[in-house]
């Protein structure tokens, strides 16, 4: 398996971050992805971290299809793509409800067709084509107006943008399997990813004649070594609580579903309702240990290196790692180890 480390910009000094990442390639990760959700964007740091590292793969983790128009994610997706010289790789998805309408203003309605109709977007974009389109969400130019179909000004690229599509949502796999070059996933669980996950995945790449193997199927969890599972396992039930109930709303949250397809069903619905109620703690306190050890790589060396092997056998090729620690020296110490013990997996 490769592995990848996950930024997300605003959580720290900007320098500690940088020093991160440029500590992490030295030590030999592969791709540093970055996140976007309601604090940094995306793009910026990337270009920042272009000029600091020169072997790393450079992602965005994701851009929200909703929050730019089409042409715009096109324009700045093939802009990283030059200036870190073929290092970066486009990572796209639809959000939730919460952020789109609540921070962006945008309607979370046809999310899947939005998405499709960004990529068809890009797709004529990077081929320095004139960039006309008539999809459900977007018609280009506009009728009616005074706009005609333009080509960006850009250098067209000599291969495509990798595609990445971070999915939870069957229908979203599905297309996923069908278009992207890999898949950005997380809340998971090996032992339920052929339901939740990979059959869906599986069934859209055969729609296009390909088969699964072909896709970078790159999952991400926290990574802590001790020995006091039971603790490490409580200190991680409010982030988990969160996940099913805070992201997103009481009709859409793409995380409680994921979960529930892997085998969590009545753990995430009884969590997500008490965090819907108010009962913050009582949410948390309903989540057993076997649910976070299932979708953490935390607990003793040997633990951890079982769960990994577990993952590379349900077909993970890119682990995306999220070492703990107070301080950057911690965060880079766990790191090493996890690399150590991901170089021992089959």
């Amino acid at each position: 398996m490769r592995v990848a480390i996950q930024l997300t910009a605003d959580a720290g000094p900007w320098d500690e971050l940088v020093d991160y990442v440029v500590e992490a390639e030295a030590m030999g990760v592969e791709v540093c992805w970055v996140a976007e959700a309601w604090g940094t964007d995306a793009a910026t740091p990337i270009g920042f971290l272009a000029a600091r590292t020169s072997t790393m793969f450079l992602g965005s983790g994701i851009f929200q299809v909703g929050a730019r128009s089409a042409a715009l994610s096109a324009m700045t997706a093939l802009t990283l793509q030059r200036i870190t010289n073929g290092r970066f790789l486009l990572g796209l998805g639809v959000s939730g409800p919460q952020v789109m309408e609540g921070l962006h203003g945008v309607r979370f309605a046809k999310p899947l067709s939005r998405l499709k109709d960004t990529v068809a977007v890009l797709r004529k974009a990077e081929a320095g084509e004139r960039i006309e389109h008539d999809g459900t969400t977007l018609t280009l130019p506009l009728p009616g107006g005074e706009g005609k179909a333009l080509r960006l000004s850009q250098p067209v690229p000599e291969t495509p943008i990798p595609l990445y599509i971070a999915s939870l949502s069957p229908k979203t796999l599905a297309y996923t399997g069908e278009v992207a070059d890999g898949w950005i996933g997380t809340s998971f669980i090996p032992e339920g990813a052929e339901t939740a996950y990979l059959q869906h995945l599986r069934a859209g790449a055969g729609m296009t004649g390909r088969s699964l193997s072909e896709l970078d199927l790159c999952q991400g969890a926290e990574v802590a070594f001790g020995d006091d599972v039971a603790a490490m396992a409580a200190e991680r039930k409010m982030g988990l609580a969160f996940s099913l109930g805070g992201m997103g709303s009481g009709t859409t949250n793409f995380y409680n579903s994921a979960y529930a397809r892997a085998g969590f069903e009545e753990v995430a619905a009884e969590s997500q309702r008490r965090w819907l109620d108010g009962d913050r703690a009582g949410a948390a306190g309903v989540i057993p240990d076997e649910m976070v050890l299932a979708t953490t790589l935390i607990g003793p060396e040997e633990h951890v290196r079982e769960r990994l092997q577990l993952w590379s056998d349900s077909g993970i090729t890119t682990v995306r790692l999220y070492p703990a620690g107070e301080t950057l020296s911690d965060r880079l110490d766990t790191l090493g180890r996890a690399l150590e013990l991901v170089r021992t997996v089959s």
